[in-house]
């Protein structure tokens, strides 16, 4: 299908290419950076503010659009919101190398901090700064991989430093005492316990007391709970940490 007007008149800024190989063809949607990766995971569902023109090109620096017959041929469709959405679904997002690289190093960033947060030394029960396990990160030449999330990516990271004992770590957790009234206890244990790695001890005497170990992220997920449900009836109390050794999951408190 032919444009009447030059390409350079298709005015496209701040993009990002989604790109679909399909029957020996290539096809590519015109996106809003940053957009696509939310709607995949459900953050943006509004197709406008993902889509800049609602057309599918061979070319989208070009403004090659693509043949109907091709279309056809390739989708057994020339219905074009539906091919958008498949190619939105199935392609693969064109990143330029500027940007790759800052995500990249974004990223690389994001799973050291959340190693950080994660872990201690065995020995000193003391977290470890960011620029301390990037150098460990550097010393075992890990590579960042795309399209997976920082936090798998920092589970990963431990699981190599512990393998190849860069450094001497461990996965780190917070031993916290909660209470509560009983009748709130009740209603919300359901919510409290799947956010708990071991329960050391439980009271229902006089309210709900529990003594347990939590990963350090949490805490922060729990006081909301409190705060929203309860309206602060409840407490939480930071008692220490703890070092989780592989295997039996024995707790060596501090």
């Amino acid at each position: 299908m032919p444009i009447n007007q030059p390409s350079n008149q298709i005015k496209l800024t701040n993009v990002s290419v989604v790109r679909l190989k399909k029957g020996g063809k290539r096809f590519e949607i015109a996106c809003y950076k940053n957009k696509v990766r939310e709607w995949r995971t459900g953050v943006e569902t509004d197709l406008d503010e993902v889509v800049q023109i609602e057309n599918v090109f061979v070319n989208v620096s070009k403004g090659q659009l693509a043949p109907h017959d091709d279309l056809q041929k390739c989708f057994g469709s020339t219905d074009t919101k539906k091919i958008i959405l498949d190619i939105l679904k199935k392609g693969e997002l064109q990143v330029g190398e500027k940007e790759r690289s800052h995500e990249l190093s974004s990223t690389w960033k994001d799973i050291a901090t959340q190693v950080a947060e994660k872990c201690v030394d065995p020995g000193s029960k003391r977290p470890y700064t960011v620029g301390m396990i990037e150098k460990a990160m550097h010393d075992v030449h890990y590579s960042v991989k795309t399209g997976k999330s920082a936090k798998s990516q920092a589970l990963d990271v431990i699981k190599l430093l512990q393998e190849k004992k860069t450094i001497p770590i461990e996965r780190a957790r917070m031993r916290i005492r909660l209470s509560m009234p009983n009748k709130d206890g009740k209603k919300l244990k359901e919510k409290i316990i799947p956010l708990v790695e071991k329960v050391e001890d439980e009271d229902w005497t006089d309210e709900w007391e529990l003594v347990a170990f939590i990963d350090p992220g949490a805490l922060r997920v729990i006081n909301d709970i409190l705060e929203t449900d309860i309206k602060g009836r409840g407490k939480v109390e930071t008692l220490n940490f703890a070092s989780v050794g592989e295997g039996d999951g024995d707790e060596r408190l501090e």
